[in-house]
């Protein structure tokens, strides 16, 4: 076997990776201050961002979920990668040259193929259905794409091929290119009956892509009267790489659109999101398979910097028919997820929009779009349709079904209004439609008691464990700052801390991380270091103090971008004032406890003590505010 990566060739690749630009592929970051990048954190679901990014100390730390690292504990965690896999791959892509120890075997993996493995599969596939597009047995699969509007170069941007009706094509191709039968099962390729023969056979197949532009899985489309598989459209099935649930069609090519424009348009097929791509709307996505559902708005989120403080929009196209609009109303019981503000764009006669352009030409679809409507109006006009306005009961039916939508609405602030516009279509009195939307609002509640059938046997809670404080209590603000400071900017610390012991810290976690930086070697052995700050984290061994490094590294500096001695000198200043403090506590508490009359020696001993201290609690004091003011 293959000996381990060396330690210099696994330090180069943390230092050519930059962190910002592999975390970007997966989340949409803006300027956070002090050279910090935010985002949406890609491993939990969350509304207002958390999840920061620092380049200069090639850190990430979710102050939401807690987690963080360096660039190759983010692809191992994001992309369900191995130490080793995720060095190669971004050895690979920085241009590294990985070498390997000699006699230090790596342990087997237990697992099956390597995630590099069954993405190179991919990449072969690829190429190999997009030029079987060209051959002979591919003249209907072109006329299919000619038909719908999209020519070859078309064909070549969404990477589409064509799948061979000899059911070993792809089989024999890979085995070629040296890839084994397991490897291309476990890819989701090639199938194993009494023999391995291809997924797709005789369809139109699209690559689905990752953000970063590597295909995972395929979308396949019948062409041919007599494919003994009569489903219209085919799918990779879940494999280690492919899942149909967090993979939107289209996002390689949208993402940098929808980051730039604030806007996501989810569409129902392939061809409907090539046709948007055609026509202009390059923000065009689509799920792959399934439904669309909780996870693809997460991914969406994430691409879009949906915060809730912002003006983005997701729009939905659906047909008009039946089942279009019952698709819009399965969105609408989703859309608490997004902070976007959510439309639908339903084209006339039915049409998609792949339809629309080839009827009426690109304008179109560009004008489908901008004819959105919100989705709650939407809703609203669904909900009264089915009801008759004219008859007394229909009214009540009516406003019973609306107001529970009414009550729904995130923006609590639109509620009145949205009651007024209900009062209105409906035709009945404001107050009416108000006292049925309190109700509506107050039903969930309610209605989720009985559920349990436990009314008459709480649940006895279960006692609360210990926990310590928070790491950002501002009991600890000078604790953090300073080690904020000798993490991210050991240079401008220099040798300040010099007379700091980890009995000046007193949060347990922070205790912890000073012991890490001693033994590292100090902020003076950081200087001129690039790897310092991941020096540190290696040297925590405690689940605690390793994330606590990884979130002070990422976390801005207050008060300055560019530290030096006499600002950081001013830190430690503070802190050692907290600790005489504490020291003067202590001293005038024993005083308290002793008798001076019987316990002379040690009460003037203690009272000695104090004073001393007294005077280097004002000196430390006086030395904080002098460097606080020469900084001014």
């Amino acid at each position: 076997m293959a000996g381990r990566i060396r330690e210099d060739d696994i330090a180069e690749v943390r230092e050519k990776a930059r962190i910002d630009d592999v975390v970007s592929q997966y989340v949409t970051l803006k300027r956070a201050g002090g050279g910090s990048l935010k985002g949406l954190c890609p491993f939990h679901d969350e509304k207002t961002p958390s999840f920061n990014v620092n380049p200069a100390r090639q850190f990430y730390h979710c102050f939401g979920c807690g987690e963080g690292g360096d660039v190759i504990s983010f692809l191992m965690k994001v992309d369900g990668l191995t130490f080793t896999e995720s060095v190669e791959r971004l050895g690979e892509k920085y241009g590294v040259q990985l070498r390997r120890e000699e006699g230090d075997d790596e342990p087997v993996r237990p697992r099956g193929p390597a995630r590099g493995r069954l993405i190179e599969a991919h990449k072969v596939a690829q190429e190999f259905y997009a030029e079987q597009l060209a051959s002979a047995d591919a003249v209907v699969a072109r006329q299919f794409l000619h038909q719908r509007g999209f020519d070859q170069a078309a064909a070549a941007t969404f990477g589409v091929g064509f799948a061979p009706r000899d059911g070993e094509a792809l089989t024999r191709h890979l085995r070629g290119r040296r890839f084994t039968d397991e490897e291309s099962v476990a890819a989701g390729l090639v199938a194993h009956g009494r023999s391995h023969y291809d997924r797709f056979r005789g369809r139109l197949v699209w690559p689905i892509r990752e953000a970063n532009g590597d295909t995972i899985g395929f979308g396949a489309r019948r062409i041919f009267d007599d494919d003994r598989i009569e489903a219209k459209y085919l799918n990779t099935s879940e494999t280690a790489i492919y899942k149909k649930s967090q993979v939107l069609y289209g996002i390689d090519l949208a993402r940098t659109a929808m980051k730039d424009s604030q806007q996501a348009v989810v569409v129902e097929g392939y061809t409907d999101v090539m046709a948007c791509h055609l026509a202009g709307v390059r923000t065009a996505v689509a799920s792959c398979g399934t439904a669309f559902g909780t996870d693809h708005a997460r991914v969406l989120r994430r691409f879009l910097g949906d915060h809730g403080a912002t003006s983005g929009e997701v729009i939905f196209t659906f047909d008009g028919d039946s089942a279009g609009q019952k698709a819009a109303m399965k969105v609408l019981e989703s859309d608490q997820v997004f902070a976007s503000q959510t439309y639908v764009a339903v084209a006339p006669e039915g049409m998609d929009p792949c339809d629309l352009r080839i009827k009426e030409g690109d304008e179109a679809v560009r004008e489908l779009v901008a004819k959105r409507q919100p989705l709650y109006r939407f809703a609203l006009d669904n909900i009264l349709a089915r009801h008759d306005l004219d008859r007394a009961d229909g009214r009540v039916d009516a406003l019973r079904d609306a107001a529970g939508l009414v009550a729904s609405i995130r923006d609590k602030t639109k509620v009145e209004s949205f009651s007024r516009e209900l009062a209105h279509m409906v035709g009945v009195d404001l107050d009416e439609v108000r006292g049925e939307v309190r109700r509506a609002a107050s039903r969930p509640a309610a209605a989720e008691e009985p559920r349990s059938g436990r009314r008459d046997a709480p649940e006895v809670p279960e006692p609360e464990r210990p926990r310590l404080p928070s790491l950002s209590d501002p009991r600890f603000l000078i604790e953090r700052e300073l080690l904020k400071l000798v993490i991210q900017h050991p240079a401008g610390v220099g040798r300040t801390t010099a007379h700091v012991t980890t009995a000046d810290f007193t949060h347990p976690t922070f205790q912890g991380v000073w012991e890490a930086v001693t033994a590292a070697g100090g902020p003076p052995s950081g200087v001129d270091d690039a790897g310092w700050a991941n020096r540190v984290r290696t040297a925590a061994t405690e689940p605690a103090v390793i994330a606590a490094v990884t979130e002070l590294g990422v976390e801005p500096v207050r008060g300055t971008s560019d530290p030096n001695p006499t600002f950081a000198v001013a830190y430690v200043y503070r802190l050692q004032e907290l600790t005489t403090s504490r020291r003067i506590a202590d001293v005038k508490a024993r005083l308290q406890r002793t008798n001076p009359v019987e316990n002379a020696l040690d009460y003037n001993r203690m009272f000695g003590e104090l004073v001393v201290l007294e005077q280097h609690r004002r000196k430390l004091r006086e030395g904080a505010v002098g460097q606080t003011g020469s900084q001014s």
